[in-house]
């Protein structure tokens, strides 16, 4: 009797440890030390977003409903709060304030969509000449980088001076050498101030569309060219066919890339123009900067920022919206 018994504690002890359970019973802490591990390494960059980003967002939120004029800048937490005030100045567009944001946004909207789409089709045209393998292809595509490679002070002060009135290369070429124009523009002044800083952003951001269309046309398999080409599809129809439709992730990706930083884009008009720039290119980023660094009304420019965050949220989230409904439809 004494053995059975102990042959029977004996084959319970063997259950017990190939038993799953008595396997993942020492092995829990393990594993929960393995799915905590990656969120732990999160954690710094986690605390660098709250500081750069979050709090200062916080701290603009505040700002926009106080009366912080130029007498509060030493201690801007003494500034009486003003409410909706600020909010209803710079939506008052019958009033001065409101009509020049007015008038900037407008001016903002008309830029964006003129360099998004420029970026875009330039982007996808060298693109798609860049697919064939020919000579020289890695240096060409290593050139057509350099503007967006290149720091944006360098590259914007260099068309600074190509748009110089008098010595700028610009005029030089355009009057001096084709004759196209009557007499040397005033580039940076006017109305042509519009169309210098449309210049400067697209020749900077069509590089970027040219890599991510590049790269997205890396995936579309040559079989499907192959077949579209033996059953007697030209060029044209194989990009309207195969390759518009294979890139519409990659494009709806890149539009709303490019549309969210030409719209907020700072450094192209402030290099090229300095802190006030001309009524035609004047952009709601600078508009924004004058209000609070120059007009000294931070009640004012913390009013135009919040405005001016809840519009690109709008504007994201319908985006988004129309894209992933467009998206369920081709594929049902």
């Amino acid at each position: 009797m004494t053995t059975t018994t102990a042959s029977q504690e004996a084959g319970d002890r063997t259950v017990r440890k190939n038993s799953p359970g008595a396997a993942r019973g020492p092995r829990r802490p393990g594993r929960i030390k393995r799915i905590g591990l990656p969120y732990l390494f999160l954690l710094p960059a986690l605390l660098l977003e709250l500081l750069v980003h979050l709090v200062p967002m916080v701290i603009g939120i505040v700002m926009s409903f106080k009366e912080l004029t130029q007498f509060y800048i030493r201690d801007w937490g003494t500034a009486p709060w003003s409410g909706l005030d600020n909010y209803k100045v710079t939506v008052d567009f019958a009033a001065p304030v409101g009509k020049a944001l007015l008038d900037s946004f407008f001016a903002t909207v008309g830029f964006t969509l003129l360099s998004v789409g420029l970026c875009w089709l330039i982007g996808t045209a060298a693109a798609l000449c860049m697919q064939d393998a020919f000579r020289g292809r890695g240096l060409l595509r290593a050139l057509f980088l350099v503007p967006y490679a290149l720091p944006v002070y360098a590259a914007v002060i260099t068309w600074v001076f190509m748009f110089q009135h008098d010595n700028g290369l610009v005029n030089h070429v355009l009057h001096d050498q084709l004759g196209i124009t009557d007499k040397p523009s005033f580039w940076l002044l006017g109305d042509n101030a519009f169309y210098a800083l449309l210049t400067v952003s697209v020749w900077k951001g069509w590089p970027f569309a040219f890599l991510i269309v590049m790269a997205g046309l890396q995936n579309i398999p040559k079989d499907l060219y192959e077949a579209a080409a033996l059953d007697g599809a030209g060029v044209w129809q194989q990009i309207r066919r195969i390759t518009l439709p294979s890139l519409r992730p990659v494009n709806q990706v890149l539009i709303l890339v490019l549309f969210l930083w030409t719209f907020n884009d700072f450094n192209t008009p402030y290099v090229l123009f300095g802190k006030t720039a001309p009524p035609a290119a004047d952009l709601i980023s600078v508009h924004i900067y004058q209000a609070s660094f120059v007009n000294w009304n931070f009640g004012y420019g913390s009013a135009m920022s919040v405005l001016l965050l809840l519009f690109l949220l709008v504007v994201t989230g319908v985006y988004l919206l129309l894209t992933s409904r467009g998206r369920k439809t081709s594929d049902v």
